[in-house]
């Protein structure tokens, strides 16, 4: 059984499928699920769907098909799989593919989809596509590395904003005379650097607002002072806070910087948000994955937050449902050019998904039947 999934990922890694390029590679895992034995079909936005089983039970396993830009060769070395998505995050759903092919000769009290997803990397038009179209699971697991003994259950929010600064141009020769965009843009984002409110944490990660200067354009390289430039900001925000509100007080520091800057005209644009995320600890689904980690992995399993922003906190807050992260990978590696998978964590996760799907069904059937004994 080791053989074909070692082959499906390193066949998903071949392909090269940076977002808004994930054609080639829906279309190959589409033929590899029908020939698993799922019920396949592809959606409006090219993400993959795959059902296993029947009944009322509906469990979600969620993964992202594209990755970051920036081809890296395939190749093994000592027991490593490279490439780009290795970690980030092919390996997740190949394994979960894998997991849940195994239920197709055999009887499961419910439906597993099965869904790899486009553009995660970018908007989450693949998510909020699927959401859009009504699909409603009763538990989801997103894959994304975690590590095989970690079940993460917590996302920060994203916010993303542009800041364009305007001054009066002149000549270089005489830049004490004029103003300097490029300048006036970096005295803004120094104040936005320090942002922080009253309800934080500062000295958790999670629970406190980051910031970071994303992309710069400004200037044209002539003989001319540097009258316009273009600032993107990302700010990672914790469940304490929404996007909407940091980013009133993203403009309350550009209105006050105005008004002692009265030459410079800066305009603020909300680019793209993402609420935080941050899932119940004691869902009857953390217990299925715990348990799946300690019988798979012989360790208890271990729980943590991440930083970052991802499709759970898509599905988390619009659905309502208890969600979780899991998957194999270190992801310190993500977008890196040294991005790569331990053959064997990945086979070991395969076996950790199939437990916790065996074992949800079973807790849930024993928490109704305590109800009815204790009625």
């Amino acid at each position: 059984m080791s053989d074909y999934p070692v082959s499906l990922l390193t066949s998903m890694l071949e392909i090269y499928s940076p977002s808004g390029k994930e054609e080639e590679i829906s279309n190959f895992l589409a033929r590899e699920m029908e020939n698993l034995g799922f019920r396949v079909r592809k959606d409006e936005v090219g993400n993959v769907i795959g059902e296993i089983g029947q009944g009322e039970l509906v469990i979600l396993l969620c993964g992202h098909m594209d990755t970051v830009e920036g081809y890296i060769p395939v190749r093994v070395e000592n027991n490593k799989l490279y490439g780009r998505g290795a970690v980030d995050a092919k390996a997740p759903l190949a394994a979960m593919i894998v997991a849940a092919s195994t239920f197709v000769k055999e009887s499961f009290p419910g439906k597993i989809l099965v869904v790899g997803v486009v553009d995660e990397e970018g908007s989450g038009r693949g998510i909020k596509h699927f959401i859009k179209k009504g699909i409603q699971p009763d538990y989801a697991i997103f894959g994304e590395p975690s590590g095989i003994g970690k079940i993460v259950f917590g996302y920060k929010g994203i916010l993303n904003i542009k800041i364009t600064c305007e001054t009066p141009s002149g000549h270089s020769a005489a830049p004490w005379l004029f103003d300097n965009a490029i300048e006036k843009a970096m005295e803004i984002w120094r104040q936005i650097r320090k942002l922080h409110l009253r309800e934080e944490k500062l000295r958790s990660r999670f629970y406190s607002i980051t910031s970071c200067l994303t992309k710069i354009n400004g200037g044209n390289a002539s003989s001319m002072i540097p009258s316009k430039c273009d600032i993107y900001v990302q700010l990672r925000i914790p469940p304490q806070f929404t996007p909407e509100q940091v980013f009133n007080e993203v403009k309350r520091k550009i209105n006050r910087y105005q008004a002692t800057n009265p030459k410079v005209s800066v305009k603020v644009k909300m680019e793209s948000v993402a609420n935080a995320f941050e899932a119940d600890r004691r869902s009857v689904l953390v217990r299925a994955l715990a348990w799946a980690i300690r019988k798979t992995t012989l360790n208890y399993a271990s729980f943590s937050r991440k930083t970052g922003t991802g499709d759970m906190n898509v599905l988390g807050n619009a659905l309502k449902i208890p969600v979780v992260t899991y998957g194999p990978g270190d992801s310190r590696l993500d977008h890196t050019p040294n991005e790569h998978i331990d053959l064997q964590e990945y086979l070991v996760s395969i076996q950790a998904y199939r437990k916790a799907l065996m074992k949800l069904p079973e807790l849930l059937k024993n928490r109704r039947t305590r109800k009815l004994e204790t009625n």
